[in-house]
């Protein structure tokens, strides 16, 4: 009956978000309030709290084990990361501290706490927005996500320091886990794929990860997110974080409706979070602003802190652990951050276009390292994308003797062996920069349509008049690129039979000669 209930709520308010433009995780929340309100009259049983919260617990810690296979750990040691984390947080602790003692003469040290817990953005809302837009390696979203890691870090610390636990002189072994490597190598070569490589990642995040950290004394979560870091490098991470998606999708849809299910809330409760509701905003410009100071263009430092205006789940976290008396009020706060934060995100690119003007005066003349102008060279093809599709042609080209430059907005795929260089190509002004006069030919390579949209016009708009020819997954994406200036599409799936028939056709040819 618990099964039934809670996937019936989750789908029918999952539906009714969708059919107002919400993203799902919004009507999930809505359907943890709404059981905790009817849950006991329709027969959810009394014992669904503590079930509910270890499906969620598993759900986070699988999202951090695939945040880990795509984080650089160096990236979190970057001025960017380290300075907007650290300074956002003193400072909103600060205001938020003060604010407390003063408007609700909290206590110094309740206040203290409640400024630490509302001073974190939301791991999860930022980490499924991003991935959703296929944006966590782009320059902004590996920002935001070191932002976040560093946030979460310093919640761990402080559950520690609360909580009177330390960890045990066993946890110094976590010091060598990178002399594992080898071996988690090998398990990944012989899970092959499928079934055994989801029960291996599991395995890893929650068993070796969570467990494992937990019994020395140390945080499930950053066990799990030190795992996935382990294998960060291997060839095959992102299929095992790809095969992983599903589960880790299922389970998360717990740790929303969990937070629905923390409290009814009184009139009090629901005045606090509207009020912490109307100052989020303040947040986002916090953000805004810290990432203008450290060199980043106006349009990453809008993306990156849009996807942090959001309470967090770890000050639930900190809150259950040490302020449970405030624990429904924050629920609330964070639940209403989703609902606001959710939709500007999923606008985010629209509304950037729409303030351009107004954001980029705060630019400062000095540009971060990763966002200086990509010069061509004296390429004559570009392809735009450089995945397994893109990574194909750029070989084509070169073989044939062509001039070829690639461009991806993951910084990891540049080498030494391909001219691959970092660009955001649905940054508007990513393309006011490039020249592109020398080109003859552009092959759009990246997964989404919306990219492929973007470059086109902008493009054309820039007055290329080479070919423009983009490969697309559906046949209904062919029309909107043709009107946006591509001249000719290719069906990848098709392409791939096409080449598997011509192989076939030239065997057949030899063998019969």
């Amino acid at each position: 009956m618990f099964e039934v209930l809670i996937l019936s709520f989750a789908f029918v308010f999952g539906i009714a978000a969708r059919q107002v433009n919400l993203p799902p995780l919004v009507g999930f929340l809505a359907a943890g309030f709404a059981l905790n309100a009817f849950g006991p009259s329709i027969g959810l049983p009394d014992d669904a709290g503590p079930l509910l919260e270890h499906l969620a617990h598993l759900g986070v810690l699988l999202l951090l084990f695939t945040i880990g296979l795509k984080l650089n750990i160096r990236s979190l040691a970057e001025p960017v990361v380290l300075g907007s984390a650290l300074i956002h947080l003193v400072i909103t602790c600060l205001v938020f501290t003060f604010g407390f003692s003063v408007l609700f003469s909290l206590p110094l040290d309740t206040a203290l706490l409640l400024a630490i817990a509302l001073s974190f953005s939301s791991t999860v809302l930022a980490a499924k927005v991003l991935e959703s837009k296929r944006e966590l390696r782009a320059l902004h979203g590996r920002i935001a996500i070191g932002i976040l890691i560093i946030q979460d870090l310093a919640a761990l610390a402080v559950l520690s320091m609360y909580s009177g636990q330390s960890p045990s002189l066993w946890a110094l072994l976590v010091f060598l886990l990178p002399l594992l490597r080898p071996l988690l190598y090998w398990l990944m070569s012989i899970a092959q794929h499928d079934e055994l490589l989801v029960l291996m990642g599991a395995v890893l995040a929650i068993a070796v990860g969570g467990m494992g950290f937990e019994a020395v004394g140390l945080s499930s979560e950053v066990g799990a997110l030190v795992m996935g870091l382990l294998l960060a490098n291997h060839p095959r991470a992102q299929e095992l974080s790809k095969a992983l998606w599903g589960l880790k999708e299922v389970l998360l849809i717990s740790f929303f409706l969990q937070i629905g299910m923390a409290g009814l809330p009184d009139a009090n409760a629901l005045l606090f979070a509207v009020a912490l509701a109307v100052v989020l905003p303040l947040k986002g410009v916090l953000f805004f602003a810290l990432l203008i100071a450290f060199r980043l263009r106006a349009r990453n430092a809008f993306l990156g802190s849009l996807s942090l205006t959001a309470y967090s789940e770890f000050g639930l976290i900190v809150a259950s652990s040490i302020l449970e008396e405030w624990l429904v009020p924050l629920a609330i706060a964070v639940a209403l951050s989703f609902v606001i934060a959710a939709p500007f995100n999923r606008l985010a690119h629209s509304l950037f276009d729409r303030w351009e003007k107004h954001l980029t005066r705060f630019e400062r003349h000095a540009r971060h390292p990763d966002e200086q102008p990509v010069n061509l060279g004296t390429a004559t093809v570009l392809v735009l994308g450089m995945g397994r599709t893109g990574s194909a042609a750029y070989d084509f080209f070169r073989n044939k003797g062509l001039e070829v430059v690639g461009i991806d907005s993951d910084p990891n795929k540049s080498d030494n062996q391909r001219h691959v260089y970092y660009g955001d190509i649905e940054d508007v002004g990513f393309w006011h920069q490039l020249d592109i006069r020398g080109l003859s030919a552009v092959t759009l390579a990246t997964p989404e349509l919306e990219s492929k949209l973007i470059a086109s016009r902008e493009l054309r708009k820039a007055g290329f008049t080479g070919q423009l020819i983009a490969g697309i997954h559906f046949q209904d994406e062919a029309e909107p690129l043709h009107s946006a200036g591509v001249d000719q599409t290719y069906l990848l799936m098709t392409g791939a039979g096409i080449g598997i028939a011509e192989k076939t056709w030239e065997k057949l040819q030899e063998a019969s000669q």
